[in-house]
């Protein structure tokens, strides 16, 4: 079971989804005078609203629309430039593709996020926005990545898909951009087993974004809306089962994200300093803790611990990193056209090829991720401890890495 949530779903999430069951009544509308409409999507909504003290929320079926969504809410289009780390899942990127825009890499630093100095050196005059990703739980450098963003007058779009709960400088994550994508799928923090949400403070970017994902309707909380559609949408409800789940996790993610916290430091503490072995550099003591990432001073040691516990360094977890990503790969992305919406033209080819960013490519190669939460083989965290492990676990896995890196 990857993500913490999975470990905790129990009579909670069954008592929530026994009252929709019992209702008959699964589509996320209806009206407020049927008993049988029990509300969980705009419930968790309002509960999700006032956990990260942002204003609105748009329950989705994924954190893919709810980054495709943010982009569309932003009007970001053909020729636009996002720039996005080079480290994320492949969703951070193929979002920005289906809006037709194009992603601009930059490098990552020893958190693991995007590096702020060569976000600034990957700005040009077509860029929009800035698509800052909390990778594995821990925060982005927002202080900084802020300042260059209202340097150059660019959006910011916080992907929050892996760090759900997490703070920055003592306000969540998602709320320091003009929009924050969140993720519920299997392997993060709270789940539905598949699922997203949707937060802005900014009511237009909200009413457009609602109407991206249903159709072009115009928020409403209960009923099917009169009239006119606002744009032209597609389809990201969720309904009112996977609404349910989503309230019932919810509820529990303060307990979640301070046990992690609690074992994550644990764990940490138990193994201390190690010869030629660092930590990830955390940006905030805000992170989610799900991860604990041992840095080594070479690849070599690296793949030789990684063997020993049975994993992959960073830079072979998959669809995370930019070198593994097939379906872009010497791919060529055209920003030289006519778009047929505002018959602007843009400049050269974009091209994404292995080896483009020496500085992450480095980075991933001596890094090796250790569960404290997510138990995820894709993200190479398949060793460690999950939620549920007790002292005595702890205590045996903190002896291991240490016995496997003096082995090395």
């Amino acid at each position: 079971m990857p993500g913490p949530g999975s470990y905790l779903i129990g009579e909670e999430e069954k008592k929530e989804l026994e009252e929709v069951i019992k209702s008959g009544y699964l589509v996320r509308y209806g009206s407020e005078d049927d008993k049988n409409f029990k509300r969980k999507v705009a419930t968790f909504e309002k509960e999700f609203s006032q956990y990260t003290k942002i204003k609105y929320c748009i329950a989705m079926n994924s954190g893919t629309s709810a980054l495709l969504s943010s982009l569309a809410a932003l009007g970001i289009g053909p020729g636009d430039e996002v720039i996005v780390p080079g480290y994320t899942f492949i969703a951070s990127i193929s979002a920005i593709i289906y809006a037709r825009a194009i992603p601009v890499l930059c490098e990552i630093d020893k958190s693991l996020t995007m590096d702020p100095s060569d976000v600034e050196k990957k700005i040009t005059k077509r860029t929009k926005a800035i698509m800052p990703v909390h990778m594995l739980g821990n925060p982005c450098d927002m202080n900084r990545i802020l300042k260059i963003a209202k340097k150059y007058n660019l959006y910011v779009i916080e992907d929050c898909c892996q760090a759900v709960g997490g703070s920055y400088r003592n306000k969540k994550l998602g709320s320091f951009g003009e929009i924050g994508a969140y993720s519920m799928n299997w392997y993060k923090i709270i789940t539905t087993g598949d699922g997203g949400v949707f937060a802005t403070n900014d009511k237009n970017l909200y009413e457009k974004a609602f109407g991206f994902h249903d159709q072009g309707h115009m928020p409403l909380r209960f009923g099917l809306e009169i009239g006119n559609r606002s744009i032209i949408g597609l389809n990201f409800r969720i309904n009112e089962l996977t609404g349910a789940v989503a309230l019932a996790q919810l509820r529990k993610l303060n307990k979640i994200i301070d046990t992690l916290r609690y074992k994550k430091s644990k764990l940490k503490n138990l193994i201390g300093d190690m010869p030629g072995v660092s930590f990830r550099k955390i940006n905030d003591p805000g992170e989610c803790a799900t991860l604990l990432t041992l840095i080594f001073k070479n690849s070599k040691d690296a793949n030789s611990f990684a063997n020993k516990i049975g994993a992959k360094t960073l830079m072979h977890s998959g669809w995370h990193v930019y070198n593994n990503m097939e379906q872009i790969l010497e791919k060529k992305l055209p920003t030289s056209f006519k778009c047929p919406f505002d018959c602007k033209e843009y400049g050269e080819e974009m091209t994404y090829e292995k080896g483009m960013l020496p500085k992450t490519d480095d980075i991933l190669s001596r890094a090796v991720n250790i569960s404290t939460g997510v138990v995820d083989a894709g993200i190479g965290a398949n060793f460690g401890i999950n939620i549920n492990s007790n002292d005595e676990e702890i205590e045996f896995v903190a002896k291991k890495i240490k016995g496997y890196v003096e082995e090395v």
